[in-house]
Order: C-alpha cells, then structure tokens, then sequence
C-alpha cells in the first residue's frame, strides 16, 4: 500500500498513525502474546479481546514509526527502494487495523467500542505523518519517470502522487496544522455517526401480542419475530401465540411495511425507521452539520472549491456537471413512470375499498405495491422463500462462478478460525485444481453486534513480489444480513436477500481473481471508487438467468424445483414499480451531490431545505416534513460514499452494459457464455487497479459504456 492509498472495500478504511502522540494504556496484555500483532496470515478471531486492543496499536505504531523513520533517512526513488518497503510497513499495521474495523462492523461491541475510538485519533494522526511526508512524495515524484515502471507500478506510483496531494502534503504552516485537526475531527465524527444509527436502530421494538395486530403478517416474520422476542427475554414466545417482537432490521422491518394489515402499525414502525439517531443522545443532526462544514474547509483548504470537486477528483466521473447530466438523465427517464406507478397503485388500492387510497402515504406503498405485484403478476415473495434456501442458492451461486469463470468453490469449514459459528469458510481452485482464494462468509443478521447492510472487505491482499516465494493467495470477507435460519428451518431467503448475496460475491470475486501481484493495485485496490460497483451489480443479472436460477431455486423440504410459471412471474415482476425505485436512487445521489457542492452551511438554507428542493423534481411523493433519514444515511457520513453514491449508477450503466455483451454472445449459448465469461475475468476481474477503469472496460467490450442497456434492463426503453 502506498502513502495516501486507502485499502477501500464499501465501508472499511485503513488507517496509519505515529507513536509520538500515543497516549494509550499499555498494560492490560503482554504484546509478546497478543494477536492483534501477529500482523500476517488468517487472523486467529478465536483469540481476539477488547483489552488487547490499544497496547496492540501502542506498541505497533511505536516499531512503525522507527521503520517510518528509518526510511525516510535510507530511502532511494525506485521500486525496491521505496515502493516496496512502504508498502511492507503499511501492510503491517493495516492487518491490525483490518482487523479491528471487521470486529466493529461483525461483533460490536461496548469494550470494543471504547478500544477503538481509544486508538483511533493516534491512527489518524499516524495517517496523516505518512501522507504527508515530503520525502516519500517527492521520491514517487522521481520515481514517475522511471521508463521501465509496468503498468501497474505507474498506476499505484500515479496514485501516491496524487493522494499525497489530495492529503496535503503541499502544505504549510498554520494551514497544515488545521487540515490535520480537520482530519482527526472527521474520523471521530464517523465513527460516532455510524454507532449513533446502531443504537438508535437496536434501541426501538414493537411487541405485538394479538392476533389483531398479527394480520397478514407472513409465518416467517411471525417465526422470526418470536425468536426475537425471545432473545429479548420472552422464553415461552411462539410463532403460534406470541408475543412478537418487530424490530427495525431490515428482516423484521421490510416484511412488516409489505404484509401488515394495520396501517396505524405500519405508520408506527415507519417514522421510528426514518426517525432513527434523530433526537436525544443518539441525534446525529449536529454531527450532519460539523462534517459538511469540515469537509468544504478541507476542500478549500487543498484549493478546491468544494467537497465534491476533491472527491471526484479520485474517482471516474471528470466533473461534478457530468455526475449531474447522469442524474438528470436517469431522472427524466423514470419520472414520468414512476408518477404512473403511483397513480396506478391509487387506483388499485381504491379498487380494494381500502380507505387511504386517494391518500397513499409512504407506509402505504410497499404493503399496496405487494397486493398490487401478488394480483397483477400472481407472486408473492413469501411463497417463494421455500425455494430458496441458503444452501441451495450457494450451490447455484458456486455454479455460475464455474461456468462463467472456470473456478471449483467447495467448503473450507474449520480451517480458518471465525468470530461467530455462523461464519463458514470457503476455497476457490482453478481448473487444475489449485487454489486461488478463499472467503468467510457471514450471512445473517444479528442487530445485537452486527452493522446493518451488507458489504465486501479484504481480509488478506493478493501480492507476489518476490519470484522465489509463492503466491500470496487472497481471502476475501462477506458479510450480509439476511433473514436468519428460524425454527429448525434453514436460511429461506426472500428474492433480493439472493441478489444481495449475489452482489456482494460480486465484489468478492474482483478482490480474489485478480491477477494483479502488487498489493496497491490488486483486486478493488486502487479501482476509482465509481468503477467498484461494476462486478457486483454485473452478478446480479445472473439471478434471472433461467440456467442459475433453477440450479439453486429448489424447495427445501421436497427438492421440487421452483414451477416454470413463478420462473416466468419473476421476469415479468422484474421491473414492476422500476420507476419509483430508480427516482429513489437518483434522489440519494443528487441530494449527496448537492450537499458537497452547492450547499453553503453558513447559508440560510438547511439540508432539509436542500432535501425539499430536490425532492421537488426527483420524489412523486414528497417526504414527511419530518423525515430524518439524512441522519441514518451512513453511505455518505460514515461509509465512505461522501460526494459518491452516484457511483451505483454509475457503475450500473457499466454493469448493465457489461452484462449486455452476454446477451449479445447468446445466455443459452454455453459456449459463448463461457468465451465471454473468460474475457470478463481476464479484464473486469484480473486487472483490478492496475488500469484505468474505462480502459479495462473496453478491453472486455471494445468500446467505451452506454447508457442504452441499464434503461433497457430496467424497462425504460425498449429493446
């Protein structure tokens, strides 16, 4: 890893900090035995405790920076000469540091918590020392002309250079100084954030305990939310009798707004979810506010005129203007549909005599929009959960991964520690049958400890730089949150529980099939973050091909495959109420936009002004006045999408477009599937960061994206 070059994955960030300004207590574990420094390898999750936490980062940080030092005295400007050592000093600390942001995102904790925000302003401060350090900016300066670089030595020395810049290295004085405090305030304000909406989520239940206020409500949430119930101390709850308990998580939360038949209930659970971290303690209102106003100094501060203009200046996009053209493009494009959607619905929910039809409001739609999809398309997700068993979609999943990209993934259990028995473990070997990469998998939900959401991180980094050791192999976590198993039934997932899945090996495979052998370039390393999105949303087309779907849709208690005619309601249902959900999106990704561009947080207007303005043209139905989403939308103020959520759609139009090149080459025909499967995977997945998206882009389609094929996969132009 190069100085300035975070090892991104959608919501980690590794760090580096200095020993001078450790403050930390450094007596709880001898760091001769603590595993937080083994610094290499599988980490050993069965040895991990809160306490071995900052005497681990203490004495870590404190060999790092006589390395750090050191180098900076001996350094010379050529590959072996700074390259290579700073990216073996970074690697050392990132494993640490790796590992600690897993434990927070998969196994929270109140010790672990306090550890992590103990070491966390010495590891920014550590960070910030290495990317600013003129001997090493200069040397990757010198080292750019270097004729003989490969292209992926240019890209990671190109990359360095530009960090280095963006992190301040050209500054000065009392200037510096107050970029670096801006620095450490914005990882604490992160860090708050992102446990602000935890709590805020664990902290609100509804326990329901009549058969009134049960109605409609699908056997698996009564099953989940009676185990919920009894987890929280009710040990006689049953599906049968109750109580129940409904909590914000998305498993309990998104069934509840689509099946309930009490539109009071509903109402109820709806404001608490776009409420939640808005008030008391928990508020994150002010922390909204202080990052908005830190994040444009720090953008003035580098000479640029806003937060946008320096994120994008790292990414695909060339310009704020052009993420906007985008928007705007997918705006007009489903506008129109989506007000017919909805006008739609009324009609529909008027025509079942329900009495707030001329009236929809937001907890209104996902429980019509399921009546109206069960009635027009005969589906009900509820009923196809059966068919869709955890394991039953892995061997489907593990199976197009073969077909399209030549790789055997077969059960590693036991061979690597894991921090929940939940977590299973998985190898992947090419066709001679050596192996290549593995992954944890973390599938289920668990909102005691776990984050919300569902993402990819990098556990071990692909690197071969030494031709006389072997292959350093990469190991990949996935992490999800889909409905548990529940009453001795195993994992029945509903429809977009499996696209997830599919999303996020997505990203997995780019991280493990790279063929890329220096770290800072490997797998998503170095990849514009508008570009990372590619392989996963690639993946999720692969859930209505009819030869992956019926591999994997099999009824988990008979084996039956899923009956040819749901097979069809699926692709019929696909884009059913598009519309809406592309306006939604494209809501997020301006409103992050607009707030890290042309919002003045000295100004009159407030982000909820900015959020009403913009809703004006990209909501048919406007939000509550007191919608505080903003304050759980972690993506953009904890989650490292800052000025960036536009990137889903962004990569979407090359995801959509990447897909098409198969639909071209003919899904039925295997042997063109797999001729284009082996070039995607020797582009798209092999060359990771080691070239400019759009340059790997056209070596897999021989042209540069259109637009063309995500309107057509999402039903706003014909074919």
């Amino acid at each position: 890893m190069i100085p300035g070059n975070q090892i991104s994955c959608k919501f980690c960030h590794l760090v580096f900090i200095p020993k001078a300004h450790m403050t930390m207590a450094t007596t709880a574990v001898p760091t001769a035995t603590n595993p937080f420094l083994i610094g290499h390898g599988l980490p050993p999750f069965d040895q991990f405790q809160a306490d071995q936490v900052e005497p681990a980062v203490a004495q870590l940080i404190g060999n790092l920076t006589t390395a750090l030092e050191s180098l900076e005295q001996t350094m010379t400007p050529t590959w072996e000469g700074l390259a290579a050592p700073l990216t073996k000093l970074s690697e050392q600390l990132g494993w640490t540091w790796s590992v600690l942001g897993h434990l927070m995102g998969v196994k929270n904790s109140p010790e672990l918590r306090a550890a992590y925000e103990a070491v966390q302003p010495a590891l920014v401060e550590f960070a910030t020392r290495l990317s600013q350090s003129k001997v090493f900016y200069n040397g990757f300066k010198q080292l750019a002309e270097e004729p003989t670089l490969s292209l992926a030595q240019r890209r990671i020395v190109d990359a360095a250079i530009r960090d280095a810049e963006l992190s301040g290295v050209g500054l000065e004085g009392e200037t510096k100084q107050q970029f670096n405090q801006i620095q450490q305030q914005l990882a604490e304000l992160g860090t708050q954030f992102s446990n602000h909406v935890l709590d805020a989520t664990k902290a609100f239940s509804l326990t329901l305990t009549t058969q009134e206020e049960i109605a409609g409500l699908p056997p698996s949430l009564l099953s989940l939310a009676a185990q919920a119930a009894r987890e929280a101390g009710d040990t006689d709850a049953t599906a049968d009798a109750g109580p129940w308990r409904i909590t914000l998580d998305i498993p309990s939360y998104g069934p509840f707004l689509k099946h309930s038949r009490r539109r009071e209930l509903r109402e109820k659970l709806y404001r608490a979810y776009i409420n939640r971290a808005s008030s008391g303690e928990l508020d994150n209102s002010p922390l909204i506010e202080k990052t908005l106003t830190l994040r444009k100094q720090q953008a003035q501060l580098l000479g640029f005129e806003t937060y946008a203009d320096l994120s994008i200046a790292r990414k695909m996009a060339p310009s704020v203007a052009a993420v906007e053209a985008l928007m705007e493009e997918l705006r007009s494009a489903s506008y129109d549909a989506a007000v017919k959607e909805l006008d739609d619905l009324r009609v529909f929910a008027k025509g079942q005599n329900a009495p707030a039809a001329d009236d929809l409001k937001q907890w209104d739609v996902p429980f019509w929009a399921e009546r109206m999809r069960e009635t027009e398309f005969d589906l009900n997700d509820e009923e196809l959960r059966p068919y869709f068993p955890l394991p039953q979609v892995l061997d489907g999943l593990f199976g197009l991964a073969s077909r399209l990209f030549g790789v055997t993934i077969t059960a590693a259990d036991g061979q690597a520690p894991v921090w929940h028995p939940d977590v299973r473990y998985f190898a992947i070997t090419n066709a001679s049958g050596e192996p290549t990469a593995y992954f944890y998998l973390d599938p289920y939900s668990r909102p005691a400890e776990k984050r919300g959401g569902a993402w990819m991180d990098e556990c071990v980094v692909r690197a071969h730089t030494d031709p006389d050791a072997p292959v350093r192999l990469p190991v990949a976590y996935l992490v999800c949150n889909q409905s548990p198993p529940v009453d001795g039934k195993p994992s029945l997932m509903t429809f977009r529980e499996v696209e997830t899945l599919f999303h996020e090996f997505g990203h997995g495979l780019q991280h493990m099939l790279t063929q890329v052998d220096y770290p800072g370039a490997a797998g998503i390393n170095n990849v514009e973050w508008d570009a990372v999105e590619l392989p996963s949303q690639f993946m999720e087309n692969w859930c209505y091909d009819r030869s992956t779907l019926f591999k994997m849709a099999r009824h988990y208690e008979t084996g039956a495959p899923l009956p040819e005619a749901d097979y069809q309601k699926l692709l019929a249902a696909r884009n059913f109420m598009t519309g809406n959900a592309i306006l939604r999106q494209v809501n997020f990704g301006w409103l992050d936009i607009a707030l890290h561009s042309s919002y003045d947080p000295k100004g009159a207007e407030t982000v909820w002004d900015v959020r009403n303005r913009l809703a004006q043209k990209t909501a048919v139905l406007p939000p509550l006045a007191e919608d505080a989403f903003l304050c759980s939308f972690g993506h953009i103020f904890a989650g490292g999408y800052a000025a960036g959520y536009y990137s889903y759609f962004w990569a979407e139009v090359l995801s959509a477009d990447a897909f098409a090149a198969f639909e071209e080459a003919g899904i039925d025909n295997e042997a063109a599937v797999q001729k284009t499967g082996q070039r995607f995977r020797d582009t798209v997945l092999a060359l990771g960061g080691s070239r400019h998206p759009m340059e790997v882009f056209h070596a897999f389609r021989g042209r540069e994206p259109s637009t063309e094929a995500l309107l057509h996969h999402r039903g706003l132009k014909a074919a």
